[in-house]
């Protein structure tokens, strides 16, 4: 039998669409902001396609909402492990169920988070036994996670068949989240875990820092200014690559969030999805602006989880702005861009050839999944 251990992180990707930039610390004020927890769904994302291996595989797994719950849904046989059950989970939780899973020689540890889960994983873990995330949180910078939670569910379903799966170290890195809430990045190496490596399912690191390519940044700003509609609204969101755009147009800019703007003008700042659905009430002829993370290729699910996969379906597909230089495109090596909104037929929706700028009247058809 394949001993998979799973944790899931129920606090994990709050602040995502309440625009809090991050959820650590910050729960109860997501929570009261009207954000839903998506963790358990997304790990029963991840799992469901594995129905037939479920006599191939043992779980173990945390009380509540930290696994046991998600099992229960899903009819799969587990067994919890005997730990508190924490009204409100906390950092030391994940630490306790890792442990645990640690002591029992775990074939695989799969945890569902982002980068602090990540964190704190790896700070009792490190290199004792592999390890897969399901992608959760708000920020997604360490190379420990799948793609999305359905490639993370292809991984699992590669190592319980027996396929030829490679194991590498990979950084586990988080940033500052009250410097990232003042619009700075500033990321840290915190260790590393190893990691199943399956191609195109588990995501590189995020390459960050200013490109050199300020020419094509001009020319692509300049082209976006060219082509700006009158009484139409733009949701634009994060990333150097739009805030070339909005300092172009001589406007403010929240790099890490997502502004409203309107004939020239931010009428809102750094919005979250329930004040961007409100908007669209207002202004229902609106387009999306986004930019590709470089050495990744998500254009959603990371880090502008505001524009949820609600607002996304009022928009329209065909009034998404896809943004990005050649050079980050080709630094995908032929992979797809990828779009993670916790909403499996809308990314289903999403997929297949999209345009994407790239310059000045120079746009590129690249495949989306």
């Amino acid at each position: 039998m394949f001993k998979l251990g799973l944790i899931i992180n129920p606090l994990a990707g709050l602040g995502g669409s309440v625009a809090l930039k991050g959820s650590d610390n910050m729960a109860e004020q997501a929570l009261a902001m009207g954000a839903t927890a998506k963790a358990g769904l997304r790990t029963k994302t991840a799992l469901s396609d594995l129905a037939d291996l479920q006599n191939q595989i043992q779980v173990f797994t945390c009380p509540a909402d930290m696994g046991e719950n998600v099992m229960l849904e899903l009819g799969w046989n587990h067994e919890v492990l005997p730990l508190p059950n924490s009204a409100q989970t906390s950092a030391q939780d994940t630490k306790n169920a890792a442990i645990a899973l640690k002591e029992r020689g775990m074939d695989l540890i799969v945890f569902a988070g982002g980068d602090g889960t990540a964190r704190d994983v790896c700070e009792v873990i490190e290199d004792a036994c592999p390890v897969l995330g399901i992608p959760a949180g708000v920020k997604i910078h360490s190379g420990v996670y799948g793609i999305t939670p359905k490639a993370s569910g292809e991984v699992i379903r590669m190592l319980v068949t027996g396929q030829l799966v490679d194991l590498r170290p990979q950084d586990v890195r988080d940033i500052d989240e009250d410097a990232f809430r003042n619009n700075q990045v500033k990321a840290k190496l915190y260790g590393e875990m190893l990691v199943p490596q399956a191609g195109q399912f588990v995501q590189s690191v995020k390459q960050g820092g200013i490109e050199q390519e300020e020419l094509v940044l001009d020319d692509l700003a300049a082209y976006l200014i060219n082509e700006l509609e009158s009484d139409v609204l733009y949701l634009v969101g994060s990333g150097k690559t739009t805030e070339h755009f909005m300092h172009a147009l001589h406007l403010p800019n929240t790099l890490l969030g997502v502004d409203a703007v309107y004939n020239e003008d931010v009428i809102a700042a750094d919005v979250n999805e329930q004040q961007i659905l409100e908007l669209l009430k207002q202004y229902p002829d609106a387009r999306i602006m986004v930019s590709v993370i470089g050495g990744q290729g998500h254009v959603f699910g990371r880090g502008n989880q505001q524009l949820s996969s609600e607002v996304i379906k009022q928009v329209g597909r065909e009034n998404l702005i896809i943004l990005s230089t050649k050079t980050k495109l080709s630094q995908l090596q032929g992979r797809p861009l990828i779009a993670d909104t916790s909403d499996v037929a809308l990314d289903q929706a999403l997929a297949g050839h999209i345009e994407v700028i790239t310059g000045y009247q120079d746009i590129v058809l690249y495949p989306i999944q």
